[in-house]
Order: C-alpha cells, then structure tokens, then sequence
C-alpha cells in the first residue's frame, strides 16, 4: 500500500509517494515517485498530478477548531474507550446536530474519521457510547474535566454562578419527565431540570446535573452542594437566582465557607420589613443611585437575617422598569373592562381587581402596584452598592448558556426515552458548550461569537485529489481568506500549520 511522505532536504519539504515494505523482516520503504513540495506553509503539486481530479471534499475547518480545543484539555483521555464516539456527537452539537440515527450521514461528509480515527460510525456504537458515558461517574468526571480545564486557562478562583432551566421531552416515558411550569412555554410536555454552575469571570461551566421536571429550583443547588469541595474551587462566591434562594442553601454555603448574593422573592413578610423604609427610598436620594449600563437604579440597604445567617439585604428600585410594569397591567385592566361591559371572558387572574359589577377595586390595584421596579438581594457580605449591583444583574453569562444550549448547541430535541440517554444528551449538550465557551475566551481579542467564528469557518474544506494515472491520493486544504487565517491565529498559531 503507497502513500505520501514529506522528505527534508535542507530548508525545502518535497513530498513523495512511497510503498512499504517488508524485507528480511524490516519494513523499508521504496520510492515511487515525486509529488511536490510544500512552500510558504502549502502544498504544491507537482506538474504530473496537476491534472488530477477532485476525489472528495470534506468538512474540516470548523472540526479542526472543536478538536484542538478538545485535545488541549484531554478530554478524548477523560471519556474513556468510547471518547471518539462521544466526541463525534459533541463536536455535531457545536455545527449541525440534528439526531443520532443522522449522525452517519453527517460524519460521512467530514473529516472526522481521520481526526478521531473512526471508520464506519453507526448508530448501534453511538447509542452504546451514550449509555457507557450514562453509566461512568458523572460527578467526578466533571471535577476531572473542570481541574483540567482550569490548569490550561488558569482560572481564577472569583466564584460560580448557578441558576436551574427546564426543558421539555418528546416521549412521554421518560421516568426523569414530569409535568410542571414550562419556562418555554411548551404546555402538556414532560419536563427535566438542569442546574448549571459557571466561573463569575469567564463564563466556562464548572458543573450540571439533569434532575426531575418537578424538584424545586433550590432543592437543585442542595442535592449539588455535597459536591462542591471536589471541583477544586477554593472559597468565593456563588451567585443565583431568586428561585434557587433558600435559608438552607445559604446556611450549608456559609459553612463550606462560600459566600452567597442571591435574589429574595418580595413575599409579604420581605414586604412587610422594607414597608417602614419605602417612603423614604421614593425620594429617590442621588447617593442610593447606581448606574449600570443604561441602567439606572435606586439601592436602599438593611442588615437582615435569614436562617440563622447575617447578612445585608439590597432593595434595588429601578424606576423605568416600575413605569413599564405598570403600564402593562393598566393597558391589560382597560382590556379587561371593555371585555366586561361586553359580557365577554377576560385573561385569568384579573379577576381580582373588579367588583361582582365589574367597577374597578382600586385598593386592589395599588396593592399590586406598591412593589412594581423593586427586587431584593441577600449578600452574606456587606458589599459597595455599585459593586453588589453589577454581579447580581450582570449574571445573565448563565442565561447566555441556557440559550446557547437550547439554542445553538441543540439540547432539543430529546427523543430518548430511556433516563440514562437522556442524562447522557444532557451530558454531550454541556461538553459542546464547554468547547464554546472556550473558544469564545480564545476569541476576546476579535469580535466574534463561536458560531460566528465556526460559521467562517465552515468554507474550510479539506480536499483529497486521486491521480487517476497513478492511483494515489493526497489532501489539500482549501486556500484560506485572511479572516480565517485571522480567527486560526488568534485560537493558536499551531492551527495554521495544522491545517495542512
């Protein structure tokens, strides 16, 4: 069997087609004949093959990106014997997934088998790496990836967002599915949560667990905190969503020595402690004003207790909010009065604000109004307003990757039904996003998303010409533009070698 070997002679690369093989029990390699030589970093064919004809074109560019990105971390060494199979289906997830049983004819136009050294991928070796990726210790798999992702890019120890979405399954017999509040608004559908924890600076996920559609937001961030000490992470601070607050998760967060900032719900009794200091903070002092982005809130503060835990509660006031908020509702009341005169149904839950006659209850009214524009912050640290403010309303870095993974990394849809698939999709869905979310920190200096990036990419085929008088083939990849060349660059130098 021929193929193509570089030879060095002095500073030029020839190329050269040889033919192994074995004498006395030597393997020694015979020439056959000159192909070319490589010239400022390309190939260039030789006149007796310059005729030959285009044998296959491959999808490269966008793959060689997604597996150096992989490679620099372990992660083939990290997934165990099913790491290529597994890989395959996260590097679809970041380009052009669209199910497993399409993952053949997908792999078939790329040049994966060659980076990953697959040949033949079927459906039966893809469902068997799922279930094998379903049955390994996730939790300290994760911790695993996390320590060596955080020795590659030196993260620093700043502290991890958290906040739990859900999304919906197709099947219906899933034993992880349950019914419960869709955040997408897909009704009648089994739900699945998934927390997601992300580093405060950079965005790279940390950890995710898949829970059952109906477990509490906060139960989510209990079942996960036992785990906290093996990612490595030393004491910092977590930050999270007014559903993920609880007493307990405050409490059992102080004792690993992490620090909280979470949102608390304005329930009466919340309502009932800032009531005597409202008043005062309408008058809106321009020492409690704090400008974030286009911005503007009013932030009054109180030292408070939650289970046994001291901390500073933050009442944010953001005045343009309060004006849109209540103009929404009145538009909806008004609706809802001229639905009334003309005996018709009104949306549910305005029933509150009229009489039997359907005169309007303005007490009712202005009871709903008395807290419009006003959210509620514990810190277990006395923090600057400015400072509490930009880390708790700036978190949406984990509502970017919940919107990532349902959007661009395609977590839906799930069509397993069997929960150790499902958790295993779950799992290849984080992984594609932890390789965007690395890219997009090899991107910072360029003002590019990673599907932005991969999309430029995406014209950068590899092309493998056969000479049809000879026989053999040899690849080339396609001349690059200076954006590719550009976006290659600023990933790693490495790549623009690595692309021939």
């Amino acid at each position: 069997m021929s193929f193509i070997r570089k030879y060095r002679k002095g500073n030029k690369v020839y190329l050269a087609e040889v033919e192994s093989r074995r004498i006395k029990g030597k393997v020694v390699q015979r020439f056959l004949r000159y192909v070319g030589k490589q010239a400022d970093g390309r190939t260039v064919l030789s006149a007796s093959i310059s005729d030959a004809q285009v044998d296959e074109v491959k999808l490269y560019g966008p793959l060689l990106v997604l597996h150096h990105l992989a490679e620099e971390i372990g992660l083939r060494e990290h997934l165990g014997p099913y790491a290529n199979e597994i890989l395959s289906m996260v590097y679809a997830h970041c380009i052009d997934y669209r199910s497993v049983n399409h993952m053949r004819t997908w792999f078939a136009r790329t040049d994966l088998h060659w980076m990953l050294n697959l040949e033949q991928l079927t459906e039966d070796r893809l469902l068997r790496a799922m279930d094998f990726l379903e049955k390994d210790d996730g939790e300290q798999l994760q911790r695993a990836i996390f320590q060596s992702v955080k020795q590659r890019y030196r993260l620093q120890n700043s502290g991890v967002i958290y906040d739990v979405t859900n999304t919906y399954l197709y099947g219906k017999k899933c034993p992880l599915g349950k019914l419960g509040h869709d955040k997408e608004g897909v009704a009648g559908r089994p739900l699945i949560q998934i927390g997601l924890g992300v580093t405060l600076q950079e965005g790279i996920p940390v950890f995710h667990k898949t829970f059952d559609g109906n477990i509490g937001d906060s139960r989510t961030l209990h079942d996960l905190i036992t785990t906290f000490r093996g990612y490595g992470l030393a004491s910092g601070t977590i930050i999270y969503d007014r559903g993920v607050t609880s007493g307990r998760n405050i409490a059992e967060m102080k004792a690993l020595k992490w620090e909280t900032i979470g949102g608390i719900p304005l329930i009466p009794v919340v309502q009932k402690f800032w009531r005597p200091v409202l008043s005062k903070a309408l008058r809106l002092p321009f020492a409690d004003r704090v400008q974030l982005n286009q911005t503007t809130f009013y932030v009054t503060t109180r030292r408070y207790r939650l289970n046994r835990v001291w901390g500073t509660l933050y009442l944010c006031f953001n005045p343009r909010q309060q004006v849109d908020l209540r103009d929404s509702r009145r538009e909806e009341i008004a609706q809802a009065q001229q639905r009334l005169r003309e005996g018709k149904t009104i949306k549910s839950g305005l029933e509150k604000f009229f009489q039997a006659r359907g005169a309007l209850l303005l007490n009712v009214l202005h009871q709903a109004e008395e807290f419009d524009g006003y959210s509620c912050i514990f810190s277990t640290r006395p923090r600057p307003k400015a400072e509490l403010v930009r880390l708790y309303f700036d978190k949406d870095v984990v509502e970017k990757a919940f919107r990532s993974l349902k959007g661009v990394v395609k977590l839906q849809p799930i069509r397993h039904w069997l929960a150790q698939r499902v958790t295993a999709h779950v799992f290849i869905c984080y992984l594609a996003y932890l390789l965007l979310a690395l890219l997009k920190f090899r991107l910072r200096p360029l003002a590019l998303s990673p599907q932005q990036a991969l999309d430029e990419l995406h014209t950068m085929y590899k092309v493998y010409l056969r000479d049809a008088k000879h026989g053999f083939q040899i690849s080339r990849v396609v001349t690059l533009s200076k954006k590719q060349e550009t976006i290659l660059k600023t990933i790693d130098r490495k790549l623009l070698k690595a692309k021939n």
